[in-house]
């Protein structure tokens, strides 16, 4: 078999090459062998990464097992619980493209003939799925896995939105700050991406209907052994599609796209996942838009409801079947693509070995949370291309709300005030330039959801904004309005006490100002002068496009 890697490894030109890699350790009789890039996000910072040398571990042994020469390397992640609320979190998004460049750097600067990521938490996995997508070469992925929930003195489980909430209620009196630190010591308690379906699991579970992983990648506990066994046959696997030559693009396919879409619905994930997805189709050749979201969503039931739309966290989706589970009764309902080509078979073989839902975890499509999906696409006269809501976490008594704007230019401007007692029941929170370009880096947005949420004002206080909300977030939240304001859409042209008329049933987010009045006030609007001059996240203000494109670089 011709390899890729015999271009650094093959000749009399190659002896530098040789003695380079001889210089790593490396013996002929492993040099003859496929060179498989394991590439790794860990680091001593974010609790999903912590572990991720020993999942490379019982990657690369599976890759010896198997026949290859496994070589390791890294690259960086950004922990979104640690960057909420401050500059930081501008970081966060952009280090999804920084990720996807270091990958396609290292692997194809060194000629691999094959690769498994190990990527945990929100933009790593976004990130190395659109790298694998661009270099298309046999590649499996095996995340780190959940973090188990942790759990309150009343046993009842915890995660860390608890905490984002805590901060809310000390705020308003209804708890202690001693009870705050209780949860604060409790409510993360091992390695592994954070316990609920926020969006590093999400996006996870996802992988597991895009082809790419192997079943459980989404849902089996970062702790558990099983992991570990998983991810040695993560590492025999990438050896058998480099054998039968199946790559990503092969896997990532319209099909595929398709089938995390409904997953997504079915499980309601995060509003991230439709920004990552959208991008991750875009890298692999196969677009999509809003208009496709939304079509998927009209006919898609919500099957479960895990933290934060309610109280249950990825183990106990785990115990139930995990994303087998939820796919097999959506293949029962025939709203899958069964065609779609698997790293284990295809889609239809997948269905066939599927457990039937328990019923409670999981639901049947006949007695389903709601007969449409998880998220939904708002549309009106301040979002023309796309707003985006979980709408399976909002209470249904607040999927239809008008109130008054409350405008802020910024998220730290809007805590200032919620935190200030500022912020009335009825109003609804409008925070602009902060999307994709404006922010940049179009800004997660946890600590003004859960500080609603914890203030007791979640059934009576909406949220929009250009921003993007963390996967933890719940109630009535709208994001990645879009155009952005930054680039002249109608969210830069909102005033203080309009009224906003909000129908998450209908999909509908309008403004009552008139075409007129819009016009006058659009006239009038001056483009803000950009917030960085230098560095990365000028590069990355220029360059980005908008969220309902998936805010790739152009």
């Amino acid at each position: 078999m011709q390899l890729r890697s015999d271009a650094i490894k093959k000749g009399v030109a190659r002896a530098p090459h040789r003695s380079l890699l001889k210089a790593d350790g490396l013996t002929d009789e492993e040099l003859e062998r496929p060179l498989i890039a394991v590439i790794s996000s860990q680091n001593e910072i974010i609790p999903g990464h912590l572990h991720l040398n020993t999942i490379a571990e019982a990657v690369k042994a599976g890759i010896r097992m198997a026949g290859g020469t496994p070589l390791q390397a890294t690259t960086i992640g950004v922990c979104d619980g640690i960057a909420m609320n401050h500059e930081g979190m501008k970081y966060s998004l952009t280090s999804r493209e920084v990720i996807a460049d270091s990958v396609e750097c290292v692997v194809n600067g060194h000629a691999f003939d094959g690769m498994v990521i190990i990527p945990s938490c929100d933009k790593v996995v976004p990130g190395m799925l659109i790298a694998a997508c661009r270099i298309n070469i046999p590649t499996v992925m095996i995340s780190g896995g959940p973090m188990l929930a942790g759990h309150d003195r009343h046993g009842c489980q915890t995660d860390l939105n608890t905490l984002f909430d805590a901060a809310g209620q000390v705020t308003a009196g209804t708890m202690t700050e001693e009870e705050m630190n209780y949860l604060e010591n409790t409510a993360c308690p091992t390695c592994g991406s954070c316990s609920g379906m926020f969006t590093a699991n999400s996006i996870q579970c996802l992988s597991e209907a895009l082809g790419i992983a192997l079943p459980g990648n989404g849902t089996v506990p970062a702790v558990y052994s099983e992991r570990i066994r998983m991810a040695k046959r993560a590492g025999m696997k990438v050896m058998e599609m480099l054998e039968r030559d199946i790559r990503p693009r092969d896997l990532i396919t319209p099909a595929s796209i398709h089938n995390g879409m409904v997953l997504d619905m079915a499980f309601g994930g995060s509003t991230n996942t439709m920004l990552h997805l959208t991008a991750i189709a875009h890298a692999a050749d196969c677009p999509i838009t809003m208009d496709d979201w939304d079509r998927v969503s009209d006919v898609t039931p919500n099957l479960t409801r895990i933290a934060p739309a309610g109280p249950l966290h990825i183990e106990d989706l785990d115990a139930a079947g995990g994303i087998s589970a939820i796919l097999g009764e959506l293949g029962r309902a025939g709203l899958l693509d069964e065609t779609a080509l698997t790293c284990h078979g295809t889609m239809a073989e997948w269905l066939a070995q599927c457990p039937p839902v328990d019923g409670e975890v999981v639901r049947t499509k006949e007695n389903a949370y709601m007969q449409t999906g998880g998220l939904k696409v708002m549309r009106g006269n301040i979002a023309p291309d796309c707003g985006v809501v979980k709408k399976s976490a909002v209470d249904e008594g607040m999927r239809r709300h008008s109130g008054p704007a409350r405008v802020f230019d910024s998220e730290d401007a809007a805590c200032e005030a919620i935190f200030g007692g500022a912020i009335n029941p009825g109003d609804v929170v409008v925070i602009r330039y902060e999307g994709p370009s404006g922010g940049p880096g179009m800004r997660e947005m946890l600590t003004p959801t859960s500080a609603i949420c914890g203030m007791g004002l979640d059934t009576s206080v909406a949220l929009i904004t250009d921003g993007r909300f963390s996967g933890a977030t719940k109630g009535p939240a709208i994001g990645h309005v879009s155009p952005e304001a930054a680039a002249g859409g109608p969210i830069a042209l909102i005033h203080e006490g309009d009224i906003i008329d909000i129908d998450i049933e209908a999909g509908t987010l309008d403004a009552r100002i008139s075409d007129e009045e819009l016009d006058r006030r659009r006239a009038a609007w001056q483009a803000p002068a950009p917030k960085y001059t230098t560095g990365v996240l000028s590069r990355y203000a220029k360059l980005v496009t908008s969220a309902d494109k998936g805010a790739y670089l152009a």
